[in-house]
């Protein structure tokens, strides 16, 4: 059968009735009231002439809002779109240009870049503003008061829906311009419902009895913002198993003392973050202070996007010890690529993931190749994946690729096959490599060790320009108040990779540039660099 995600949320909200589904500080939505707010809400966006399959941007913090509008979309018939709050003028005018946006639901604090450039986006119908708190915004004949909307009563909407209604998530990626990953809800149904807990229900049957009675009912606290993937797909997730949306107090900006107390507080069974730019301030957060909060409610930590350090993950499981850290290979574009579980019992070493069923290497070409020991090429993942980027087909061409084994997503990341023939080391984005003297060195490969020495906070590694090997590589460095010095740094990394790869420039800096979600800003960071060495231009 083919799966349509409002059928799913709305059988959900029968069976979970007046349990918690939405929980933000003193606020709690339940199943029932967040599917009556996401009725309202979707009712009004077609009473606003927005047109089926038309792109609704969601443009706020982590707020309840966010997740009643990815409903309220998919109930209207609607395709929900992620913008990065993050974006300025120019960057939010291509991007809603580019996905065609009809509706947008914009945090009151950014609704000025949104009304600068609206005179330029002749196909949005409506604007909704969502406020700090549960009160009405100022409103006008252009943009609605959220609230307002979502707490008055509607006809229930009477649209077609399919598995083949999309759900657009657009990615910044390493270069260029944002791009539209179109994903069609059959497919994401087997992506969210087990969401790694086991198979995806088969039937409806099977599906109503996963929701009664689930391997683990998620409770799932959001570390990162949901306008980024590895936010929203893990609180779809923990929605599809009929739990609830645990959202922080102050979603603009992370305070790891804060996250604790939430833990205390709201008792979730799983974490989401992204990497060590997350789990080392939870660290330093909880020295010295063990027994100050109840961390007993969690089982699971969960991070995707960026690598994550195996003495983080040790370290933290001093303090949970009945958890597992899990470290997921994936990307906006393919997701189950790989995971890698620690546990107190043992571990899976960083960068190295277990191999799934369809996970494949490529070459440069888009070759498949043969998966046996030492086998380096791009990682490909099969089964339910994206259909393409919206309005690219030269790249989607490039990156879902058509096999005599099956459909690909070949997003660009490197890896290496392990001596057991059964996991694999990743390496890094390709697009993102450095070539010096001839030698392609991976950024991640470095930085994982960089991150081991004494001291050292965060670090990003970019290239600049040399005469002589053509790029250098050069480490962007924070540390924790220690004085280090940049041969320390170059010694350590020799001890542990081919000297090529150790950095010939070493730049410190107060703190690393990432974006809310944890991931590196190389383009930033390269620009930093170049000023700090005197390249500029």
């Amino acid at each position: 059968m083919a799966w349509n995600l409002c059928d799913c949320l709305d059988r959900v909200a029968e069976l979970r009735g007046d349990t918690e589904s939405l929980i933000q500080g003193d606020r709690t939505v339940t199943w029932s009231q967040v599917e009556r707010r996401a009725r309202n809400v979707a009712a009004w966006m077609l009473e606003r002439g927005a047109q089926h399959q038309g792109k609704v941007a969601l443009y706020t913090y982590n707020h309840p809002a966010y997740m009643e509008g990815v409903y309220a979309a998919f109930k209207a018939g609607l395709v929900p779109v992620n913008v990065n709050y993050r974006y300025r003028e120019d960057e939010v005018r291509y991007l809603l240009e580019n996905a065609d946006a009809e509706i947008v639901v914009v945090h009151e604090e950014f609704l000025p870049i949104l009304q600068r450039v609206l005179g330029d986006l002749p196909l949005i119908r409506g604007v909704l503003v969502v406020g700090d708190d549960v009160r009405p915004t100022q409103a006008s004949d252009d943009a609605h008061d959220y609230e307002t909307v979502a707490e008055h009563d509607r006809p229930v909407p009477n649209v077609r829906r399919s598995g083949d209604d999309m759900m657009f998530l657009y990615t910044g990626g390493t270069t260029g311009m944002p791009k539209g990953v179109m994903w069609r809800q059959d497919d994401l149904y087997y992506r969210f419902a087990g969401g790694g807990l086991g198979p995806a229900p088969a039937d409806k049957e099977g599906f109503d009895n996963y929701v009664k009675e689930p391997p683990m009912r998620l409770r799932t606290l959001i570390g990162p913002p949901l306008m980024h993937g590895t936010g929203w797909f893990t609180a779809m997730i923990a929605w599809m198993t009929g739990g609830a949306v645990v959202l922080t107090d102050d979603p603009k900006k992370f305070d790891a003392a804060q996250f604790w107390g939430t833990v205390h507080r709201t008792r979730p069974t799983s974490l989401t973050i992204v990497g060590d730019s997350f789990a080392k301030p939870m660290l330093r957060a909880i020295e010295g202070r063990d027994g100050e909060w109840d961390l007993s409610s969690v089982m699971m930590i969960a991070s995707s996007g960026v690598m994550w350090s195996q003495e983080t993950k040790q370290a933290l499981l001093r303090y949970l010890p009945q958890a597992m850290m899990v470290d997921a290979f994936s990307s906006s574009e393919a997701v189950g690529m790989g995971i890698s579980v620690t546990t107190a019992a043992g571990a899976v070493s960083t960068a190295k993931f277990q191999l799934s069923e369809k996970t494949r290497l490529f070459d440069e070409h888009l070759q498949l190749l043969d998966v046996q020991p030492g086998t380096k090429g791009l990682v490909g993942v099969g089964g339910a994946q994206p259909v393409g980027y919206y309005k690219d087909p030269d790249k989607s061409a490039k990156t879902f690729v058509s096999t005599t084994e099956g459909r690909f997503s070949v997003p660009g990341d490197w890896a290496v096959v392990n001596d057991d023939g059964t996991t694999l080391t990743l390496l890094g984005r390709g697009s993102v490599c450095i070539n010096t003297g001839g030698e392609k060195v991976f950024p991640e490969e470095v930085e994982e060790v960089i991150k081991r020495v004494d001291g050292v906070k965060d670090v990003v590694v970019v290239g600049v320009p040399d005469e002589r090997f053509g790029e250098a590589i050069t480490a962007v460095v924070s540390t924790t108040g220690a004085t280090l010095a940049g041969d320390t740094i170059r010694a350590y990394v020799k001890e542990h990779l081919a000297s090529y790869k150790a950095p010939k420039h070493v730049v410190f800096v107060d703190d690393v540039y990432r974006s809310p979600s944890g991931k590196a800003d190389f383009k930033r960071t390269k620009e930093v660099a170049l000023r700090a060495l005197g390249m500029a231009t």
